[in-house]
């Protein structure tokens, strides 16, 4: 039976998506499917400290960026911002800076930095302080060192130096954040808290006391030791370190 011209049509419409799925099919994989597969492998089989940090990113941006080279991005975020953790701490709106990172793989990564901030702080909640310093200085670390603003934290502690409340009190500038003794001591007798630790970054990355800080550590000092709160220490957290005023024996 001859084809009519509407059969000729079938075959071409019909014919024509299968002729291109199959081209597609035998079309090379993008080449970073194979550096995926083995960088997984290489995780699994050797754990975290076997990949240096734009490889540990990398594998973090496999699921958020899913149809791209990452590692051109992950290369990029650390040359704009030095350090794995300094990436995962900055603002959102610094990220979409880089190239290859949109609104929602900002959001995502900023919902990795929160999620590791918890378990940070997971570590030293309801736990006695002064024997979990070092777990104390990585959530402070990991809260605070990288914001672009100054906060200022107050740590309060029971009869047993238990953490029972941990709250940013005031936000600043770049260099300043106002703090008033009085509000400070109200809300530690608020939480029948007996002993409190004070808490505030450096935007600048120098976590060196400044005179203004001494001066307004002594009178929160000052404010409190008559209602029998103690101030344990005051701790300054920069992005490449941190320092203690009763350490350095300011307070």
């Amino acid at each position: 039976m001859a084809k009519t011209s509407d059969d000729d049509e079938r075959v071409f419409f019909s014919e024509a998506p299968i002729q291109s799925i199959a081209k597609a099919r035998s079309a090379e994989k993008p080449h970073y499917h194979g550096h995926r597969d083995r960088l997984r492998e290489r995780f699994a089989a050797a754990g975290p400290g076997a990949l240096p940090d734009y490889e540990l990113l990398e594998l973090l941006l496999f699921r958020l960026i899913p149809r791209a080279d990452t590692k051109p991005v992950a290369k990029a975020l650390l040359a704009r911002f030095g350090t794995l953790a300094e990436v995962l701490g900055a603002p959102a709106a610094r990220l979409e800076e880089v190239k290859g990172i949109g609104p929602a793989v900002a959001l995502d990564l900023k919902v990795v930095a929160a999620t590791a901030q918890r378990m940070a702080r997971g570590e030293i909640i309801g736990r006695e302080l002064m024997s979990t310093w070092t777990q104390l200085l990585e959530y402070c670390r990991s809260a605070m060192a990288f914001e672009d603003r100054e906060q200022f934290r107050i740590l309060f502690l029971d009869k047993k130096n238990t953490l029972i409340a941990d709250e940013v009190q005031q936000v600043g500038t770049v260099d300043h954040t106002p703090v008033y003794p009085r509000e400070v001591v109200k809300r530690a007798l608020e939480l029948s808290a007996t002993a409190i630790i004070l808490v505030h970054n450096h935007p600048s990355g120098d976590p060196t006391p400044s005179r203004a800080d001494i001066e307004m550590t002594k009178l929160i000092i000052e404010t409190a030791k008559p209602l029998g709160i103690a101030v344990h220490d005051h701790l300054i957290i920069g992005k490449k370190g941190h320092a203690s005023m009763k350490g350095l024996l300011l307070i």
